[in-house]
């Protein structure tokens, strides 16, 4: 299983063999404890509960906190679940690091992207606008988002002003430059989703390798 839970640290710069400036994100990629295993036998399919991030025991609910006992883990921030195949090896109580991603080229980063609140059609679907010659009273709003008497409705799924951001989001096919295991920590290419501080699932790439 090559699969952790990560928190997005920020950006910075490297440089390659070659003196080239690459740009990449810096994602502190577990340690990641395993809280439970699951198997098409029990529940139906093959999956294993990771938990990353230490939380203090009072702050932890009743439930939760057994469920942690359990697995012979301490009490843990963030939960997530991935699936695995039936061979994988990994058990309650088991420990993922960074090197899980050791000789991996390119992984999938999924998270949630920054919230902009509510935002015009401009900001938000990248509308041109009106003219901004004089006497126009037409510069950033919609435009007609009507038909004529029939059919007399607004049809589903029209572009329009409201929330922006604060979805989830995968992005595919990002390139790994660098895996420090001794600090837990994965370079990537490029930007992922979210502001700093933000829970990332990282997964090994499903098209590339």
């Amino acid at each position: 299983m090559k699969s952790l839970i990560g928190k997005k640290l920020g950006m910075t710069q490297i440089f390659d063999e070659e003196g080239r400036r690459v740009p990449v994100t810096v994602i502190e990629a577990g340690p990641c404890s395993v809280v439970q295993r699951k198997t098409t036998g029990t529940d139906g399919y093959e999956a294993v509960q990771l938990g990353f991030g230490a939380q203090k025991p009072e702050r932890v609910a009743k439930p939760l906190a057994g469920h942690f006992k359990k697995a012979g883990v301490g009490t843990l921030r963030e939960l997530r679940e991935v699936r695995v195949d039936a061979d994988d090896a990994a058990k309650a109580g088991d420990t993922l690091t960074a090197a899980v991603f050791e000789g991996v080229n390119f992984i999938d980063v999924l998270g949630v992207t920054k919230g902009k609140g509510f935002q015009g059609v401009m900001k938000r679907h990248n509308f041109s606008g009106g003219r901004e010659t004089h006497g126009s009273h037409f510069h950033r709003t919609t435009g007609s988002i009507g038909m004529k008497e029939k059919p007399g409705r607004v049809f589903k799924g029209k572009r329009m002003a409201g929330q922006m951001g604060s979805t989830g989001i995968t992005v595919q096919n990002v390139k790994v430059i660098q895996v420090r295991a001794a600090e837990n920590l994965i370079l990537v290419k490029g930007a992922v989703p979210g502001a700093n501080g933000t829970t990332l699932v990282l997964r090994e790439a499903l098209k590339r390798k």
